[in-house]
């Protein structure tokens, strides 16, 4: 049997031990010798790429207030982020923006993942951004410094068509979105809400000759120890914005997370041998 962690013993000491960490990872990131991008500025000329994201999920089996409360809660977090400036050289940090919400709002109680189970906490569902962010991240030119995955799901994406293994959560003081800009242009990130979905793009300074696509490949559940385990690859494509020809295609990981939700009966579920 794991062991258990104080604040799992003492859940009432969770506050205290996340605002702790918190301020030793803003610490730590003073002292960390990288370029935080913190600068604002008007649109810029050129996409790179763009998504959506449907944002009520109707399946979390979860009062649907949380679902609204987490749609209140990622428009306060944008705006901490929403057009920010990458320069060359510099980090984009999930977190060491979003530590700029109280500006614009107060979080409400959303879901989250705490010790594999689902919890209510205020500013919960921010990974919903995150999430959306990460993807266009994987669709431009700029490295990934820092992503985790979520290491469970919980219920189903809100978007049947929606690609997996392409989450990144994000727990202030724990687990950070990084991406460092390691090209000679500007790029900046945009963010737009309607009554149903969220949008982003980002944008650079200078023309853009080429178009970058995420697809999965290899996408199987797999059981093993009465576990349901998702399974997929993530490939990026690069092709051409001109003729479309394809440049390169290259699997960047491959991603497995367990499934603590029912999968419908159709779904085909292969045994580890």
């Amino acid at each position: 049997m794991a062991r258990k962690t104080l604040t799992q013993t003492l859940p009432f000491l969770r506050p205290i031990r996340v605002f702790q960490r918190n301020l030793f990872y803003q610490i730590s990131m003073y002292f960390d010798k990288n370029k935080y991008s913190k600068n604002f500025g008007n649109l810029l000329g050129y996409e790179v790429c763009n998504a959506k994201t449907l944002m009520i999920n109707e399946n979390s089996g979860q009062d649907i207030i949380y679902q609204k409360n987490k749609v209140d809660n990622l428009k306060i977090t944008s705006k901490t982020m929403n057009r920010v400036l990458i320069y060359p050289g510099e980090v984009f940090s999930f977190c060491y923006l979003a530590k700029n919400s109280k500006k614009y709002g107060k979080y409400k109680k959303g879901l989250i993942l705490v010790n594999g189970k689902i919890v209510k906490e205020k500013g919960g569902g921010i990974c919903h951004l995150s999430n959306l962010l990460y993807y266009l991240f994987l669709m431009s030119p700029l490295d990934i410094v820092e992503r985790h995955g979520h290491k469970f799901k919980s219920f189903p994406n809100p978007d049947e068509n929606s690609l997996e293994g392409i989450d990144a959560t994000i727990s202030s003081g724990w687990l950070d979105l990084k991406v460092k800009n390691n090209t000679n242009n500007i790029y900046q990130i945009v963010i737009d809400f309607d009554d149903d979905y969220m949008y982003a793009k980002i944008l650079t300074n200078n023309n853009v000759n080429v178009k970058y696509s995420i697809i999965n490949s290899n996408f199987k559940y797999i059981k093993k120890n009465n576990k349901i385990y998702e399974n997929v690859s993530v490939v990026k494509i690069i092709k051409d914005k001109n003729t479309n020809e394809m440049i390169s295609s290259r699997k960047l990981y491959d991603e497995v997370v367990e499934v603590r939700y029912k999968l419908p009966d159709s779904v085909k579920i292969e045994e580890e041998l």
